[in-house]
């Protein structure tokens, strides 16, 4: 069955819910234990069914914008998962409170009891009306991106579309693409503020209803960060502040010196070679073919993969109008279907998310069979398998790059060290936001240029005045959809800066610990993942040094002057 075939049904959510109240009567109630087990299994099967339909209509809605009957789908998921949340918040609750807990957690783990944990604190029936209202926002965001139309050079382009000519060798197109998309930024200016204004006041409502002193420790319940605190985040932050800021500064000079330019603008910072960013060779058909080969010989296990999300077309990677912006990768657990998203634009970019993306998508599919809870870890882990992947491609990048290869492995290495900054700056941001949810919309882009200059003191936006006061964020759509996410990006890199470390001395080694790692899906927390695969915390002090010195060294040894 090919994608297009999956079939898609509105659920009978009265049907739905009278199943899933029959087998809670079951569960925690003193029943037998196989009774209560068997349950428990059958209402896993349950959300599975309902999570499916969800996410193909998730899927297709991103898949086209304009398509009327997926956006009044999604309109009804919007409005209805909230109050379903309450029979999941039931399940935890008598689950928790089970006359057979050990004999549960010696068959279903003690994680899934700690996330369980923490989804009583964060989901209660009364914030029903705000979390539709804050589902409806994130979706409004997400509809206001995916309308741009670009006019530029006597055509029409969305955001994802613009990015070859943001890339251009040519300074004049460079900084007159950096203006054509700030000007559909600043045309809708109003919106991107009262959405977001809105939305953290929603949330600011949330916290105080559930009884949590701001929305801020929410969020970290939310994402189910069960081992660290914003403390620990904090002193992260101060870590890639003192270590990673300098060298991203350092790079930053280095390209001013390969671009021949003397005051580099931030229309300058995405190219990175007068000869041209590296670019793939050959259309997204010869991109799927190289993808193919690579996971063919990269292992048996990968091979297979791949060939399940080519044999049901589960990848679509062309940009085209009304679609969404970005790329993501989902599950269908009905159809066991890893799904990738993407938006291929000419750029290095379509083989970075290619990649990026197959790293999630073998990450559950190695772990599939698992309950629910545990095919997928929390955020930052799953960006793991993500990033180290982009870096385990390395043998095989000459058959996408062929004569730039040379050249993207220094792009590709320096531009994950700069990302750390940018990384941080976002959740710094979002940190102070929360803090004083009352802050007026200029003061929020006051705020973010503050941090922006803390963290990136490089980026100097000349005469583009709209950059300028501080509106960057507005294109970050974590910060809308999934606040205090992003992190989680810049904490998977330094974790995958240690595959590719090891993946440089011995490429097999790498493999298979980065395999075991995807096959423990979401079974433990981040840092007992990172620990069980012999990995360093980020949070440890010293960890970004250590880590950082072998990159140095890399870049160091490379002469980009005549890359």
């Amino acid at each position: 069955m090919k994608f297009k075939d999956y079939k898609y049904k509105r659920p009978d959510l009265e049907v739905y819910i009278k199943a899933v109240k029959a087998l809670l009567e079951e569960i925690g109630v003193g029943e037998d234990y196989e009774t209560e087990k068997i349950a428990i299994e059958q209402l896993f099967k349950q959300t599975d069914y309902l999570d499916s339909m969800a996410t193909l209509v998730s899927i297709r809605n991103s898949l086209d914008t304009n398509d009327e009957f997926y956006e009044q789908e999604k309109e009804f998921f919007d409005e209805n998962l909230p109050r379903l949340q309450e029979y999941n918040q039931q399940f935890k609750k008598k689950l928790l409170n089970s006359t057979h807990r050990k004999q549960l957690e010696k068959d279903f783990g003690t994680l899934v009891f700690k996330k369980a944990e923490l989804k009583q604190k964060t989901f209660d029936k009364k914030i029903i009306p705000e979390l539709q209202k804050e589902n409806k926002l994130s979706t409004k965001y997400s509809k206001l991106i995916a309308s741009a139309k670009i006019s530029f050079k006597g055509d029409t382009y969305n955001l994802s579309q613009m990015g070859r000519f943001i890339k251009d060798t040519d300074r004049d197109v460079r900084k007159e693409a950096q203006f054509a998309v700030s000007d559909f930024f600043e045309k809708h200016e109003d919106d991107f503020d009262t959405i977001y204004d809105d939305l953290v006041k929603t949330r600011a409502k949330i916290a105080d209803k559930l009884g949590y002193d701001s929305f801020t420790q929410l969020a970290y319940d939310r994402l189910g960060r069960s081992d660290y605190d914003k403390d620990n985040v904090k002193n992260y932050r101060d870590q890639v502040y003192e270590e990673v800021v300098p060298l991203a500064g350092e790079l930053t000079e280095r390209k001013g010196k390969r671009l021949d330019i003397k005051h580099m603008k931030s229309h300058d910072l995405p190219l990175n070679f007068l000869s041209g960013n590296p670019t793939p060779k050959g259309d997204r058909d010869q991109q799927v073919l190289n993808a193919k080969k690579m996971y063919a010989e990269m292992s048996p296990k990968t091979e297979e993969f791949f060939n399940f999300m080519l044999e049901h077309d589960l990848l679509d990677l062309e940009a085209k109008e009304g679609k969404t912006a970005g790329g993501y990768c989902t599950y269908i657990p009905e159809y066991n279907s890893p799904f990738i998203f993407a938006n291929f634009n000419g750029t290095s970019d379509d083989v970075d998310v290619l990649t990026h993306e197959a790293g999630h998508a073998f990450q559950i599919y190695s772990s599939r069979k698992f309950i629910p809870d545990y095919r997928i870890p929390t955020l930052e882990a799953a960006e793991i398998h993500s990033m180290s992947m982009e870096f385990l491609a390395w043998p095989w990048i000459n058959s996408f790059f062929k004569e730039d290869t040379d050249k993207y492995k220094f792009y590709h290495i320096a531009r994950a060290v700069t990302f750390l900054p940018y990384g941080v700056a976002v959740d710094e941001f979002q940190h102070e936001i929360y803090k004083n949810p009352e802050m007026s919309k200029d003061d929020r882009k006051k705020l973010w240029r503050k941090v922006e200059k803390k963290y990136l003191p490089y980026k100097d936006y000349g005469d583009d005045t709209f950059l300028e006061k501080g509106t960057y964020w507005y294109r970050q759509g974590h910060i809308y959809s999934v606040p205090f996410y992003y992190i989680d990006y810049t904490l998977a890199q330094v974790v995958a800066f240690q595959f590719w470390v090891l993946s440089q001395k011995d490429h097999k080694k790498a493999l298979e610990r980065y395999i075991k790692l995807c096959q423990l899906g979401g079974s433990r927390s981040f840092v007992n993942l990172i620990k069980e695969a012999g990995l360093k915390n980020p949070f440890k002090k010293g960890t970004i040094t250590d880590i950082i010195t072998p990159i140095n060294d890399y870049l160091d040894n490379i002469d980009d002057t005549n890359l």
